[in-house]
């Protein structure tokens, strides 16, 4: 889980841009404008980027940009993909899970009103980094 940036080869159709990951294999997708084709690119770069990790396959590293030979009509630009944004908004159901404290401890928060899940979630945050 990490952030990245692959260069996206953007190729100028009839009304369209086209837009494929040379390292990204099946990474495709299109936009009629090149905001909206960067939009896209965006979005499919994380939705594949997450599946591989997912998988825990292996990362592909990215080209150099400036290497890739393109089409008169073609075009290179980076796109960003952080997937632990892209998990915070579209893996955000609650996992409900069991932990084990005192009974000391349990009574003590209990009483101050504390919210376990709360404290989880602030804790695993701060422990990974988030």
């Amino acid at each position: 889980m990490a952030k990245y940036a692959y260069p996206a080869v953007f190729t100028a159709e009839n009304n369209s841009y086209s837009v494929s990951f040379p390292d990204v294999e099946g990474c495709l997708t299109f936009g009629e404008t090149i905001p909206e084709a960067i939009e896209m690119a965006e979005d499919a770069l994380c939705l594949m980027l997450y599946d591989l990790e997912e998988e825990g396959s292996e990362i592909p590293k990215p080209s150099d940009a400036k290497e890739l030979k393109v089409e008169s009509n073609e075009f290179v630009t980076m796109i960003a993909c952080d997937t632990v944004e892209y998990r915070k908004f579209y893996d955000n159901k609650a996992v409900k899970k069991t932990l084990t404290v005192p009974n000391w401890m349990n009574t003590l928060a209990e009483k101050a009103g504390i919210n376990f899940s709360q404290v989880l979630q602030e804790a695993l945050t701060q422990k990974l980094g988030l």
